[in-house]
């Protein structure tokens, strides 16, 4: 029977996704086309040999438009005969995109697939495809409408409701936060990014070049104190009205911040990856993809842990590393409530809240990250999951292999 393995990942350092961060100037197809020039270089993978670029992006719209993964096959140089198609299952859509990749490798349809991810959310805003000469769109139409009447609500509300059904008090939020920061800003500092990141010279919107070689929107020198000033972020009369008291805990500082990014990696079967010399890192060991309730919107990450955990055959206990995406801090600390899993195992090197959530690119980045801390931690398994506008979410138990 055939597998699906991970040869290898990278991704770019993330960038703030604002006019004056580092890749404001960059258009998202030359982000996504430098991970997949560095898999390329750290592979030795000669590009003629992929079957499909399969990548993720959520801002289908304007420069992220027309199938924006086949763009960056050809910006990176591949030969024309390599397809590349565009995924959008939200914030998982690059999580998703290495789902279908390993199956198409175990279903025999692919012998070499890339899966990957990018978003450029300072050139591409969040929401800008439901927007139409400035107006919001109703994405979810009227028979979604009278379902959930009266009607669906934004992601930071969500998370709310979701503090507040698990009794989570700004002060969690905020610790978890900066936990988030201390931890990231630890591993940038001990070297354990170094070996994930491809960084990249990019010219600034002012016209300046840097060298991005971090991510940017880790803050180690944020404090308590410093979370503890900022004002909630999506206090609103009509909500209160609809759902009752909130206690309005949800910040800037204890949700993810804007980002843009790109993140790669390289999937094969065992045997083709001998054939071309290849020592896998990791094995797709089980994927699955659920629905929850799309008004919570963001607690699918909770069954669908459940879901695959039974279909591969393993308890909590057998998980060794977690990558749970910080959308928000409530939407983690709810599943580790739910869960009972060991908070020492989850987002070990911080998570999207310090690191970014730049959304097509962080399934991605999320499976990068997590083959990293599996081996500089000698785990055998890792389990990431991520939360998705609409209600559903993804989960993927990847296994390490010896090397």
């Amino acid at each position: 029977m055939r597998d699906a393995v991970i040869v290898d990942a990278v991704r770019t350092p993330l960038g703030k996704g604002k006019p004056n961060g580092a890749y404001a100037g960059v258009h998202p197809v030359e982000l996504h086309a430098h991970v997949l020039r560095a898999l390329v270089d750290r592979t030795g993978l000669d590009p003629a040999d992929v079957d499909d670029v399969v990548g993720g992006a959520v801002g289908q719209v304007g420069e992220q438009s027309g199938n924006t993964t086949r763009f960056a096959a050809l910006a990176a140089g591949f030969p024309e005969s390599v397809p590349g198609v565009t995924v959008d299952r939200q914030c998982g859509s690059s999580q998703q995109a290495l789902s279908f990749a390993a199956q198409g490798v175990v279903a025999g349809a692919y012998d070499i697939a890339i899966a990957s991810g990018v978003e450029s959310m300072s050139r591409i805003p969040i929401g800008s495809q439901a927007l139409v000469d400035g107006v919001r769109q109703d994405v979810a139409g009227p028979s979604v409408g009278a379902r959930y009447a009266p009607g669906l609500i934004p992601q930071g509300v969500s998370a709310e409701l979701i503090a507040r059904r698990w009794g989570l008090s700004r002060g969690q939020l905020d610790e978890f936060a900066l936990a988030s920061h201390r931890k990231a800003a630890a591993a940038w500092a001990e070297g354990r990014f170094a070996g994930e990141v491809a960084p990249l010279k990019a010219a600034r919107a002012d016209g300046s070049v840097a060298l991005l070689e971090t991510d940017e929107t880790v803050r180690p020198g944020t404090t308590a104190e410093a979370l503890a000033g900022l004002r909630p972020a999506f206090a609103d009369p009509r909500w209160t009205e609809r759902f009752g008291a909130i206690d309005w805990t949800v910040t800037a500082g204890n949700a993810s911040p804007v980002n843009d990014g790109a993140a790669a990696l390289l999937v094969t079967t065992s045997e083709v990856a001998a054939a071309h010399g290849w020592t896998p890192r990791a094995r797709v060991h089980t994927a699955t993809v659920t629905g929850d309730d799309p008004v919570l919107m963001l607690t699918g990450i909770i069954p669908a842990t459940a879901k695959v955990l039974a279909r591969a055959g393993l308890a909590l206990g057998d998980v060794d590393a977690f990558e749970v995406n910080e959308a928000f801090a409530s939407v983690v600390l709810a599943w580790l409530t739910e869960t009972g899993a060991d908070p020492s195992r989850v987002n070990v090197h911080g998570g999207a809240i310090a690191v970014g959530h730049p959304l097509g690119a962080s399934g991605a980045r999320l499976a990068t990250t997590l083959l990293g801390v599996l081996e500089q931690t000698g785990g055998r398994y890792g389990l990431q999951t991520m939360c998705e506008a609409g209600g559903t979410a993804n989960a993927t138990i990847v296994e390490r292999l010896d090397r």
